[in-house]
């Protein structure tokens, strides 16, 4: 019956596996006949739904940015007595 070891601790009866030989898996099957038609389905699908959110968020950024730096500026009225 053999010593038992980490992986090997029991016999498993009643269960079956089936798998595939990697000589005759194709991992790239349809990838470029099926994937990249389907890719841009989705993508004209989606677009509707992604673009608006990212388009706001930049708006609202490049505002924050623009008026972040005007706000560093010295007003020059406030400082024109100094001279």
């Amino acid at each position: 019956m053999g010593h038992l070891e980490f992986g090997n601790l029991t016999k498993i009866r009643g269960t079956t596996y089936y798998s595939l030989s990697p000589m005759e898996q194709r991992a790239f099957a349809g990838a470029f006949t099926n994937g990249l038609p389907n890719l841009f389905r989705r993508f004209k699908r989606n677009v509707v739904f992604i673009a608006p959110p990212f388009i706001t968020s930049y708006l609202i950024w490049d505002w924050g940015e623009k008026s972040y730096e005007q706000f560093q500026r010295k007003k020059e009225d406030q400082y024109s007595h100094e001279s």
